[in-house]
């Protein structure tokens, strides 16, 4: 039996007023509907092709059925609870093999951040992608043997996000990739708009 690398792309369904909140506040609700929407088509586009690894996509909320999916791709409802809680239903659901979870809000995420947190997962238990905000635009996991339950009592959408997942590794090991932006906010939004 050959074992798969598993890529899991976080998503809520784009719709006016229930995505990228925080950056709505700075930015309004269409253009930060935009922005994620925009960004999902391409960060859907930029992963879905590559052999390394099967895509799945992790969906809130749990059968919408507004929004157009690609064809051809598994989908797994994210469920209820806070991200943490969210994520480890998605991992333990994902058949063997490791599995890498990213999300929509680094614009500069490539295929190549990917195969380097798979190529790491070879010799250790986990790889993050670290945020400048201190949280994560990628976790991933070897899941052999199984790890700890790393997504409990994180501070979620704060600087602590990441150091509370890393904590709740229990020092088993974990690399870093390089540092890469969530755009969360109006300032991030700013920053990117000039990088284009």
């Amino acid at each position: 039996m050959t074992i798969a690398n598993h890529l899991c792309l976080f998503l809520r369904v784009p719709r006016i007023g229930r995505v990228k909140t925080r950056l709505a506040h700075d930015i309004g609700v269409v253009a930060a509907w935009s922005f994620y929407r925009a960004r999902l088509e391409r960060t859907i586009r930029v992963l879905a092709g590559d052999p390394r690894w099967r895509l799945w996509l992790a969906v809130t909320p749990d059968g919408a059925a507004d929004f157009p999916l690609p064809r051809g791709r598994p989908v797994i409802g994210q469920g209820t609870g806070d991200l943490g809680r969210r994520m480890t239903r998605v991992i333990d659901a994902l058949p063997p093999g490791p599995a890498v979870i990213v999300g929509a809000d680094a614009p500069d995420l490539t295929s190549r951040h990917i195969a380097q947190a798979f190529k790491a997962l070879g010799h250790v238990d986990a790889v993050f992608g670290p945020a400048a905000d201190g949280g994560y635009w990628l976790v991933g996991l070897r899941r052999r043997p199984p790890p700890p339950r790393i997504f409990d009592n994180v501070r979620w959408s704060s600087e602590h996000a990441l150091a509370d997942t890393i904590a709740n590794l229990g020092g088993r090991r974990h690399v870093l990739l390089e540092t890469l932006e969530d755009v969360d906010d109006g300032a991030a939004y700013q920053r990117w708009r000039r990088r284009r």
